[in-house]
């Protein structure tokens, strides 16, 4: 049990950034991906609206876990369903520097010039970037991961490791 007088007390915050607009199979890796993030007790992060997106907050909402949206517009009712604290930003594409910033480690699904705005960010901050079935350079990638689970599992021990060197 972590201690509540400490930072370690905190959920880990987890990114998941992808394609707002995804096939199948993407899809199915973001819902996976949203559930083991919230059965690890975690926070999913992400940009609030649809494709990747709204698959790792159903994943996550399904499990009863809690998803930050970083919403582009200044509208919190455009969120995903699955999104359960929706921040409205009215910034448009600027909002992925919050997502990358808000994150203590990031999982990139699919992924197109967004996602790699979002990745790019994460590297300038330190923050690690998993990939999963993405076509992102391998620059902007920390790693690869074979699986949901072991991309939530790496991504939390990254997290861990971050905090560990903070403390």
């Amino acid at each position: 049990m972590r201690d509540p007088g400490s930072v370690a007390h905190r959920p880990f915050r987890i990114g998941v950034i992808g394609s707002g607009s995804s096939q199948e199979t993407e899809m199915a890796l973001a819902r996976a991906v949203g559930s083991a993030i919230a059965r690890a007790e975690a926070i999913t992060v992400c940009g609030g609206l649809g494709g990747v997106m709204r698959a790792a907050a159903d994943g996550a909402a399904a499990e009863r876990g809690v998803v930050v949206g970083i919403l582009p517009g200044p509208d919190a009712e455009a969120a995903a369903p699955g999104v359960s604290i929706p921040i409205p930003t009215g910034l448009g594409e600027a909002r992925n520097v919050l997502v990358a910033r808000a994150s203590e480690s990031v999982i990139a699904i699919a992924g197109e010039w967004g996602t790699l705005s979002e990745a790019a960010f994460c590297r300038k901050f330190g923050t690690p970037v998993i990939g999963l079935q993405t076509s992102l350079p391998e620059s902007v990638l920390t790693e690869r991961a074979e699986d949901p689970s072991a991309a939530v599992a790496r991504a939390v021990e990254l997290a861990q490791s971050a905090r560990d060197g903070r403390e």
